[in-house]
């Protein structure tokens, strides 16, 4: 059997924060094969970017490697000096980092950058050296390669920007690629066609690939073996179908209970109690032992070691030792499995409201931006950010709106509310129209609808504790009668979202992404709101946390009726959560029905598209769906493609279709497709 190509035995790497020595990485050890990829896959601050920047040598200046070996063809990186180590990244291990809008520089044009990369490790010149840069840009799927060596990174859409990325890894075939999240922040289109092409370039150059992501489907679909990740440890170490065949160690099995899906609608999501432990002091048990539902006494005390399972994984815990029952290691042993939706009081299973009637009508709405340019700033064009879309949503019910960046979902939440100002259309919210109210009727109705941000770092204000956050609102709209009952208030709203009454006190950086997104929660319902717009709530977080949001929003529903309009670009938490879907194309709604039947029976082409290209959980040869490749990206609402603005990237397009917009067909009562498709239904 050949060596491995990389081989990381026994890492350690430290970060001094100037208070405490923060142990990031903690005697990891694991093997990669040439051709293979290895997916270190856990929640955020596990360690696994610490673990890549270690491999690379790339460590911020507070952090250092305290022990281990990084062997890459035999050599010890961690023993090479920086000049030779400057040589080996880029020219035998390469980096895509995890955002490529920050990794690539700004004031350099695309084409500039590949150039640097190249000529760093090769002799190439002239002719020679544009050629190798035309063919590095072809090689990742860039369109009119030419045209785009001299464009800027801001003139690229996220997908192309992280195929620019991809191309300077690999100028000069390197034999290692790590991929830190390659497609976190990409949509599921997108995210289909990087992931297409990284396994295209592998299977062509026979690269071996370490990819670092949270994303249990994209391990399913890109992985040869799994590694998962906790608390600086390695916990599982398995072969991919054995790992989804079945998960051992406590803390995965809770990231697959965690998952959204449309099986799970009638029920919580299990959720992972508790936050990860810090990691500034020693560890004397199990670091997941506050956090499973399979603890004993053992585990408080003595560190397990890695045993394995009679499928081949390596287990880093004590179920598995040799003097384990076999009863112990199984999910229906009595031992405690519960699905948990935090101690916030809430029952999930409340009813909800049955009032038929819709609380928000929303009829033709539009909102254009003007381009304005020249002396006298006139305007010359209109960013047609949506485009006139109509929809209902009833008291209690939650309506998905989806597609890709850039179709106008988040322009629809602030037109709604009128935080940014609609061209046209009308906007019924409980009875009134809420595009011809005064600025101070408005104001006196914001508590009606409330909205919450996609980043709750960056809506919450860092200066302000959580009570003063909080009380803002209800003083601003004149909720609650004084001081003594905004704080009974607050101790309120702070259990009902699963939070200590002490976080009253704290501020924002005090708390986890999910905290914060719970207190931005907190801050939309002081107000005692009917309609709740939610924008991406849930995309940065990961699987563990969002399980927790969704239980969170889906027991406020029931408990207050709330309604939602749920905007996102995860098709897995819309089957999960949602009564009815809207799918936005370039600002106009181009299929809209219940949950079931859009998902089920997508109509539209765009629909079909976006359902074929979320990542799926399949293993041991079980048959993967096609996925539908659609040409080219989203095109500019500054200049809109005539007819359907589908069109030119339709795999089914008619003649008619660049033609006319065509008319909406009704299949049932609640379903209807805006297509050519269906004439005369």
């Amino acid at each position: 059997m050949s060596a491995p190509l990389l081989r990381v035995s026994g890492l350690t790497t430290c970060i001094d924060t100037g208070e405490a020595l923060v142990t990031a990485v903690d005697g990891v050890s694991f093997e990669l094969a040439r051709g293979e990829t290895f997916a270190l896959l856990g929640e955020s601050g596990c360690g696994k970017s610490m673990t890549a920047l270690s491999i690379l040598r790339l460590l911020p200046d507070a952090a250092h490697v305290a022990e281990g070996r990084v062997e890459f063809e035999g050599t010890d990186l961690l023993a090479l000096p920086e000049a030779a180590m400057r040589t080996v990244r880029g020219r035998q291990v390469a980096m895509i980092f995890q955002e490529p809008g920050a990794s690539l520089n700004p004031v350099m044009t695309v084409g500039a950058q590949i150039t640097e990369a190249v000529t760093r490790h090769t002799a190439l010149t002239g002719a020679a050296l544009e050629a190798r840069v035309l063919e590095l840009l072809d090689a990742v799927r860039v369109p009119e390669p030419r045209r785009r060596l001299s464009a800027y990174p801001f003139e690229l859409s996220g997908g192309m920007k992280q195929r620019v990325m991809i191309a300077i890894a690999l100028a000069c075939d390197p034999a290692l690629l790590v991929a830190d999240e390659p497609t976190t922040a990409l949509d599921v289109t997108i995210q289909a066609q990087i992931l297409e092409l990284l396994r295209n370039l592998q299977r062509e150059r026979g690269l071996a690939v370490l990819l670092i992501t949270h994303d249990l489907a994209v391990v399913a679909e890109t992985a040869d073996h799994v590694g998962v990740m906790y608390a600086g440890e390695l916990v599982e170490v398995a072969a991919r179908d054995a790992f989804f065949r079945s998960p051992a160690h406590p803390y995965s099995r809770k990231l697959f209970a965690s998952l959204p899906a449309g099986v799970r609608r009638g029920a919580p999501l299990k959720v992972i109690r508790g936050n990860v432990p810090p990691l500034t002091h020693a560890f004397t048990g199990c670091r997941f032992a506050d956090r499973c539902d399979y603890v004993f006494a053992r585990c408080r005390s003595e560190a397990p070691a890695v045993h394995r399972t009679p499928e081949g994984n390596a287990v880093r815990c004590h179920l598995f030792s040799p003097e384990a029952s076999p009863e112990a290691r199984t999910e229906d042993s009595g031992l405690k499995e519960e699905a948990r939706t935090e101690d916030s009081g809430l029952s999930f299973l409340s009813p909800q409201s049955s009032n038929p009637s819709p609380l928000l009508q929303v009829e033709d709405l539009k909102v254009h931006f003007p381009i304005r340019k020249g002396l006298f700033r006139r305007t010359v064009a209109q960013v047609r950010a949506v485009d006139g879309i109509s929809f209902d949503l009833a008291a209690g019910r939650t309506l998905a709106l989806v597609g890709e960046s850039g179709c106008g979902k988040t322009t629809v939440g602030k037109g709604l509310l009128r935080l940014v100002t609609p061209t046209a259309g009308r906007v019924m919210l409980a009875g009134e129209d809420w595009t011809r109210l005064s600025l101070g009727a408005l104001r006196a109705r914001r508590r009606t609808a409330q909205i919450v941000f996609q980043d709750p770092y960056a809506s919450l204000n860092p200066r302000m504790r959580v009570a003063e956050i909080l009380t803002e609102g209800m003083r601003a709209l004149g909720v609650g009668s004084g001081a003594a009952d905004h704080a009974a208030r607050v101790d309120r709203l702070l259990a009902e979202v699963g939070l200590a009454p002490e976080s009253r006190a704290r501020y924002p950086h005090e708390f986890s992404g999910g905290q914060r997104q719970r207190i931005a929660i907190a801050r939309a319902l002081a107000v005692e709101p009917r309609l709740l717009i939610c924008d991406e709530p849930t995309s940065a977080l990961d699987v563990s946390v969002q399980a927790q949001i969704l239980n969170l929003l889906k027991a406020l529903q029931a408990a207050r009726g709330l309604s939602y309009l749920f905007i996102t670009h995860n098709l897995a938490v819309v089957e999960y959560l949602a009564h009815d879907v809207a799918v936005m194309y370039l600002g106009r709604i181009v299929e809209y029905g219940s949950t079931e039947e859009v998902l089920a029976r997508p109509r539209h082409p765009y629909t079909q598209a976006l359902l074929s290209a979320v990542p799926q959980i399949a293993v041991d040869g079980a048959q993967r769906r096609p996925v539908i490749r659609l040409p080219g990206d989203l095109p500019s609402p500054v200049n809109p493609p005539s007819g359907c603005h589908f069109h030119p990237r339709c795999p089914q397009a008619l003649p008619q279709c660049a033609e006319r917009w065509p008319q909406t067909t009704a299949f049932s009562a609640t379903h209807r497709a805006a297509c050519h498709l269906y004439p005369g239904k």
